[in-house]
């Protein structure tokens, strides 16, 4: 080997290749795996959620009154088993006191709704089940995973539970529509889920040993905001599918003001109050605007404090959010003053999407920040 001048630059062509033994190998391959699988779960997960909520928006849900998991995969094909479905939708309240005399082409309309929602979701389930059982038979889960895989099967299955729970509310009674608590509640889980997906999708882009690396240069106060963060997205989330719930996105269309107020007319007028936060349309409206407002001025101090964060790659995820919020928050107003049409309802869902996604990376990156060049 020729000699080299005491301070000649090396080239990183210069140095051998470092590479790890077979079990780290081994562990990076089977990262790999679980990550493809989840990303896939990840992205059927982004898909199902605007998919229920067009079939919210279009009245859809109530159209299949009976869960069947393995028999209701298949849809009517003759005119008597049309005519079978369509007779059991007629007795519920739905059809009774909102849409007697519905001919059976806008029945089939909602029916194919509800119908492709539930099947995207039995995919998910079966692309769980095929996925881990595939993963385990091949011994490719890493050391540790296996429980936290297991708790995303258990959250997919529980939101097809809840789901059900859903629907039953509207089946009976007087009611015209689910419930709108059991509707944030499948909501709240569509989102739960996206969120941890998301959290163990950035830990597996990464090697174990590289986490490990990166803890020793967590900065604790930015978790600890992104965590407020993540809580409070959460939350809006939530009053949003309260919003939706109940139509109340509809009404009240002026901004800032509501009816020429700052609160609505009527706002605590159902018997007893606590009705009114899930049941009148104007107090569930103001606490969502309130709560949005309150949300957008802790992402400002977020940003404030994230921008001051020693590693650059932290420091532009608080910038996205803030970006991303803004948007959103422009996004929320322009969708209200135009009485919640379609395309701008699901557009909005959307971009709760990304505002949760972002919250999710900046504490991760805020607990695990990635490598940067000193002189950077």
């Amino acid at each position: 080997m020729a000699k080299r001048a005491i301070f000649e630059d090396v080239t990183t062509t210069d140095r051998a290749a470092t590479t790890g033994g077979l079990i780290d190998g081994k562990r990076r391959g089977s990262r790999g795996a679980v990550k493809r699988w989840l990303v896939l779960l990840f992205v059927l997960i982004l898909a199902i959620i605007p998919v229920g909520g067009m079939t919210r928006l279009t009245d859809s849900g109530l159209s299949i009154t009976e869960w069947n998991l393995v028999t209701g995969t298949v849809p009517p094909m003759s005119e008597a088993a049309w005519e079978s479905e369509f007779d059991k939708y007629r007795q519920i309240p739905e059809y009774q006191l909102q849409n007697r005399g519905m001919e059976m082409s806008e029945f089939k309309f909602i029916y194919w709704w509800e119908w492709g929602h539930r099947q995207l979701g039995r995919v998910i389930g079966a692309v769980w089940i095929l996925g881990f059982l595939g993963l385990l038979a091949m011994r490719k889960i890493p050391p540790g995973w296996t429980g936290r895989l297991v708790v995303v099967g258990a959250g997919i299955g529980a939101q097809g539970a809840v789901g059900w729970w859903m629907v039953s509310s509207g089946l009976s009674g007087t009611m015209l529509d689910v419930a709108s608590y059991r509707l944030a509640t499948h909501l709240g889980g569509a989102f739960a889920l996206l969120s941890l997906i998301a959290w163990f999708i950035l830990s597996l882009s990464r090697s174990s040993s590289e986490l490990i690396s990166a803890r020793r240069l967590s900065e604790t106060r930015l978790m600890k905001v992104a965590t407020v963060l993540i809580v409070l997205t959460f939350a809006q989330i939530l009053m949003g599918a309260l919003v939706a719930g109940i139509d109340a996105g509809r009404n009240y269309i002026d901004w800032p003001l509501m009816a020429g107020g700052i609160t609505p007319p009527g706002m605590w007028e159902l018997e007893p109050a606590w009705r009114n936060l899930f049941e009148n349309d104007g107090t569930v409206q103001f606490f969502h605007r309130l709560l949005g407002y309150i949300l957008f001025a802790v992402i400002i101090m977020a940003w404030w404090v994230g921008r001051r964060s020693a590693n650059r790659k932290t420091a532009v995820v608080f910038v996205g959010i803030l970006a991303m919020a803004t948007v959103q928050m422009l996004l929320g107003v322009v969708t209200v003053m135009h009485s919640s049409p379609w395309y701008l309802a699901i557009l909005h869902q959307f971009g709760a999407i990304i505002l949760i996604g972002l919250t999710v990376r900046a504490r991760h990156r805020s607990k695990y920040p990635l490598p940067q060049f000193v002189r950077t």
